[in-house]
């Protein structure tokens, strides 16, 4: 069966709907416990941070390199390879940029951005989760994009895994800062919801031009990668709970790897060929 452009577009956007929804079944908790420790909010963070790592290198990095060469003419052609690396890098400074001139606040490092002291503490925190979830969404969205729509749902599966403990992640502090329980809930899962932006971005790129599908994956991968080193790792390694975050980030990576090397020949199986 031969998918349609739009409706690739449909079901790339529609699973990465699903994996920003899970944000907010892991905010779901705010409603019954009023505080969670920040050893456990850490292990929860280094999971998901395991799970994006894995996401990038084998959802995105991998496929994106077994890619034939691009062609440019009728006597060129640009090897893959060169189009990952430029979209890792590539992908890595647009997050930087982002972060850097975005205003937005961090929980442990504080306010950063420019015209971060101008803005109020709900929209730093509301940026700075903008600014982590975009990239997920992107990563969905190229998976989507070739077509392959059991590589897609693994992706999609695999964000919405690292997204139920991001969003008890992100709930709980509001609720410690003195957010309403409903606040709390809502910012966690307005939070998911940036995702499917990203993903109708990257699906229809790579849908309409496939000359995008190795550089969009390795863009996605690169910004996931940065978030990771950047935001996620020094955040939960500023206490006291640093061993016990790398052995998260490491059951959050095996689990991720299962699911890709796993389950997605399974749901190639059950889904069939899909072009």
């Amino acid at each position: 069966m031969v998918l349609a452009t739009w409706q690739i577009i449909l079901i790339g956007t529609g699973a990465s709907l699903f994996a920003g929804l899970a944000t907010a079944f892991g905010a779901i908790p705010v409603f019954f416990k009023k505080d969670i420790s920040d050893k456990t909010l850490d292990l929860l963070l280094g999971f998901a941070a395991g799970v994006m790592l894995a996401a990038s290198a084998f959802s995105l990095l991998v496929p994106a390199l077994n890619l034939d060469p691009v062609p440019f003419g009728p006597k060129f052609e640009l090897d893959t390879i060169w189009l990952v690396v430029i979209g890792v890098v590539i992908g890595a400074v647009f997050i930087d940029i982002i972060d850097k001139w975005a205003p937005h606040e961090h929980f442990i490092s504080g306010p950063e951005g420019k015209m971060s002291k101008r803005l109020a503490a709900t929209w730093l925190f509301i940026i700075a989760i903008t600014i982590h979830n975009f990239p997920e969404g992107l990563a969905v969205g190229v998976s989507f994009g070739n077509g392959d729509v059991a590589e897609g749902s693994v992706v999609a599966i695999a964000i919405g895994l690292q997204n139920i403990p991001e969003g008890t992640a992100v709930a709980m502090p509001l609720l410690r800062e003195g957010y309403s329980k409903k606040k709390a809930f809502m910012i966690a899962a307005l939070s998911g919801l940036v995702e499917p932006l990203g993903a109708i971005l990257g699906v229809a790129a790579v849908s309409i031009a496939q000359f995008f599908l190795a550089f969009g994956m390795a863009f996605a991968a690169g910004a996931m990668i940065f978030v990771v080193i950047d935001e996620i790792i020094p955040e939960t390694h500023g206490k006291e709970y640093a061993r016990l975050v790398t052995f998260g980030v490491i059951v959050g990576f095996v689990i991720m790897m299962f699911l890709d090397n796993f389950i997605e020949p399974l749901l190639a199986d059950l889904i069939g060929p899909i072009t």
